[in-house]
């Protein structure tokens, strides 16, 4: 297929896809899928090689938040039935991440729930950052805490955080659908201020609200601009007593499909497969390695995952290997640049508002300009997708009663 050649040339090359190009990645047939997965994967291993990079959560504050993201079980008036605890201290904390560091993670996410930190939240995620890093050493540890004010990305680089991860989630057309408390805008500023202050930006979205293509490859082109080395790749998992627990549009397939679209638009970026792997990608998870390098291990922020040595086996299985603490996760000329995760290098404080991996506007549309209305034109894809979508899947999703915040071992 000229189309998935000319997106393998361009992956190589790191120039960016055209919409139209990415648009007919997510329009792609049944018959087809296997090619995408192919030609995705052989640029994934091209930056990447065969490594899976293993990242571990610890929920720090769960539950009570004042923001009303339709999709988070966390939110204003929601009423799933997750666990609830204010601040862990930084030695529980520290104890949770090891769990995962022992079974293979060389990242651990500190995320709680909330607008954003206040200056003694700051101080108390330092001190946890401080504990992780004593007890383990060669530690990624990446902050995830809402919105930032001015100065606190730089407070916690000094408190040895490597990375910050906010996720834009969805399109900037659609971002108030799902959130009426923060804006889009809001969102991009809080990246910029991670990339400002040195800190490794990670930032993605989140598949399955009900958004259309044009939705999904805006919120990648976007992401590609803002140029961050980890881009995760959720899909909803619709929680009992949220907005959207009705919500159950995506098939194992369409998820392969968005995976392959942002491996092709992002080329050279950390693509992580994080919430809801289990629950969408089911039987077909060992498929999707080949365009991710980088999984969650065990447990997610308020549900479950599947048993963290059948992550393991999994990626044993599809002949991968997990990537070790001593090996570098990004590609050489990321890391020489931006200093960018898994460098434990000394990151650059310039704002890179001319981002290296977003500044191919000029990428051209290639031979395959036609491809997408091609695809496009095929009525009887979509509403076979849609015929396809399973009833919804509430057996797969249980609310976390294990780990941080409980007496129970973690799932690592």
């Amino acid at each position: 297929m000229d189309l998935l050649n000319t997106l393998v040339d361009k992956g190589l090359r790191r120039e960016l896809p055209t919409r139209d190009e990415a648009l007919a990645v997510l329009a792609t047939s049944d018959d087809e899928l296997l090619d995408v997965v192919a030609a995705a994967g052989r640029v994934r291993r091209h930056w990447f090689g065969r490594r899976v990079k293993l990242n571990y959560l610890v929920n720090l504050k769960s539950g009570l938040c004042p923001e009303d993201c339709s999709y988070c079980s966390q939110r204003l008036g929601s009423k799933a039935e997750i666990l609830k605890y204010t601040w862990l201290k930084p030695d529980q904390a520290s104890r949770a991440a090891s769990a995962g560091l022992a079974g293979g993670a060389k990242r651990v996410c500190l995320v709680a729930s909330g607008r954003g930190p206040t200056d003694r939240d700051v101080d108390r995620v330092s001190d946890t950052i401080k504990a992780i890093k004593d007890e383990n050493e060669g530690v990624e540890v990446c902050a995830c805490l809402g919105l930032l004010s001015d100065g606190q990305a730089e407070r916690l680089r000094e408190a040895g955080a490597d990375a910050y991860n906010h996720n834009l989630n969805t399109s900037e057309a659609t971002y108030g659908d799902i959130t009426t408390t923060h804006t889009y805008a809001d969102r991009v500023d809080t990246v910029q201020k991670a990339h400002a202050a040195g800190l490794s930006a990670c930032s993605g979205l989140i598949a399955g609200m009900g958004e259309s293509d044009e939705d999904l490859v805006d919120v990648v082109h976007a992401l590609r601009a803002l140029d961050p080395d980890s881009v995760p790749v959720n899909f909803l998992i619709p929680m009992e007593g949220t907005p959207l627990a009705k919500e159950w549009h995506l098939t194992p397939q369409r998820c392969l499909r968005i995976l392959a679209m942002v491996r092709f638009v992002c080329p050279d970026a950390e693509v992580r497969i994080a919430g809801g792997r289990e629950v969408h990608l089911r039987t077909m998870q060992p498929l999707a390695l080949h365009l991710a390098n980088s999984i969650f291990l065990g447990d997610y922020l308020t549900s479950e995952g599947q048993a963290g040595k059948a992550d393991l086996d999994m990626i044993a299985d599809a002949g991968f290997e997990v990537e070790g603490t001593g090996e570098v996760t990004l590609p050489e000329h990321r890391v020489t640049a931006h200093g960018g995760c898994g460098s434990h290098a000394e990151a650059g404080s310039g704002s890179r508002a001319e981002a290296e991996c977003g500044s191919h506007e000029g990428g051209g549309c290639g031979p395959c300009g036609s491809a997408a209305e091609d695809h496009r034109a095929a009525p009887e894809e979509p509403a076979r997708e849609a015929a396809r979508v399973s009833a919804a899947r509430t057996d797969l999703v249980a609310v976390r009663r294990r780990g941080a915040g409980t007496d129970l071992a973690p799932n690592a």
